[in-house]
């Protein structure tokens, strides 16, 4: 009956243009209230997944390395036993260590050398983001080979594809007892472009990719030390499950992080930013309130006699409240639904046309990235609810309490 109530005031011709008129002004600002959010909410959605993409193509499903210091130390039987836990698909021995580069009478620049193995490539995905040249990290017989980042191929004069000069390494050695002279605590190699990456600027200006080989020679490591050991976990498991079980397996003595942990600040900032415009753009709904409040009230001045009627029946206030905050939310939810559609048919239309253009040659893609969350959607009308039902009790209150008595004619 209360539904019944507040659908037929809602549909019915008023006495006065301007009730109708601001009703519907109300449910065109929640429109666009809506389907702002929502719209915005979805663009963050798109660049954070487009951001989680370029890191999966570098950073592993888990990461093992030391509790405390460069190195850890895994024997082949326990390499055994970590590729036999559930869930483990591929895994990858690196090694890291910043390096001083310099190309041929160039000027120096330090970089990270990062070590990797053969299976490299199927934990990591760098070979698929290759700008230049090939992914190629030599070999003993024929010399160690090299892929460098593309903004660090271009600091550093390198041509991958034409020019044959080497590229010399010099990083400090590891366990030296004595030194007497400074070239007695560094290690120096050569190594030869073989191609460039593009993945994404904190990548691209520090990281030369080669043999693991070659690393474990310049730092005199043993063939069981690694700076890390990188898993690769099976499609569709999560991260925090595979930590869990490699963790079982290991012990408290190897430091375990997910994708998630590694790179624990830029997922934090992202997080913030979108909370902080979801709350920045929730004042227009805010806004959209004030016209609610303005509709419902000309709206129980529009009903007084119907309310007079109503009491003279024998309802009581709390039932002519709630047909006003029933009324209320019908306003709420037209405006929601609307501003859904709306949204929707506009990040689909984005997704597929890129209506709204990134500039030119400025990222990795060329349009906004949209991507749409059944989240977003609950979180938005969630809210909607609690602003509608907080726009709709003062005036569906008074309309409860006000005192009208019937007047004899």
């Amino acid at each position: 009956m209360i539904w019944q109530f507040a659908s037929r005031y809602f549909r019915a011709k008023k006495s006065t243009n301007a009730i109708n008129i601001i009703a519907w002004v109300s449910v065109s600002a929640i429109a666009v209230g809506a389907g702002a959010l929502i719209v915005i909410l979805s663009v963050f959605n798109g660049f954070e997944g487009l951001v989680k993409s370029l890191y999966s193509t570098f950073y592993p499903s888990v990461k093992i390395s030391a509790v405390s210091g460069k190195s850890i130390t895994l024997t082949p039987a326990q390499l055994k036993k970590i590729a036999g836990v559930k869930g483990v698909a591929y895994m990858t021995e690196v090694i890291e260590e910043k390096a001083v580069l310099r190309y041929g009478q160039g000027d120096q620049t330090i970089a990270i050398l990062k070590g990797v193995d053969s299976n490299y490539n199927k934990v990591a995905a760098v070979d698929k983001s290759m700008s230049r040249g090939k992914f190629d990290t030599g070999n003993e017989q024929d010399g160690y080979t090299a892929v460098l980042g593309i903004e660090l191929e271009m600091a550093l004069g390198v041509d991958v594809d034409r020019d044959l000069t080497p590229v010399s390494v010099y990083l400090p050695r590891r366990n030296v007892s004595s030194v007497t002279t400074p070239e007695d605590a560094l290690g120096s190699g050569i190594l030869y472009p073989a191609g460039s990456f593009a993945i994404q600027q904190e990548f691209n200006s520090k990281y030369v990719i080669t043999n693991i080989a070659f690393m474990r020679g310049l730092l005199g490591l043993k063939e069981d030390e690694m700076s890390a050991l990188e898993v690769k976990g099976a499609s569709g498991l999560d991260d925090v499950v595979l930590k869990r079980r490699l963790q079982e397996v290991l012990g408290a003595d190897y430091n375990l992080q997910t994708r998630y942990e590694q790179n624990q600040a830029l997922y934090a900032i992202m997080q913030t930013e979108k909370w902080a415009v979801y709350v920045i753009m929730s004042f227009i709904l805010v806004i959209a309130a004030f016209n609610m409040i303005g509709s419902l009230y000309m709206l129980v001045m529009e009903k007084q006699k119907d309310i007079t009627i109503l009491k003279a029946m024998g309802a009581r206030p709390q039932l002519i409240t709630r047909i006003f905050l029933a009324e209320g939310m019908i306003i709420a939810a037209i405006g929601t639904v609307i501003g859904f559609g709306i949204s929707i048919g506009f990040c689909l239309l984005q997704q597929h046309f890129g209506l709204i253009k990134l500039e030119e040659d400025s990222f990795l893609v060329n349009a906004y990235p949209v991507s749409m969350h059944i989240s977003d959607f609950i979180l938005v009308s969630i809210t909607i609810v609690v602003i509608g039902g907080a726009a709709s009790w003062y005036p569906a209150r008074r309309a409860g309490k006000q005192d009208i008595e019937l007047k004899a004619t």
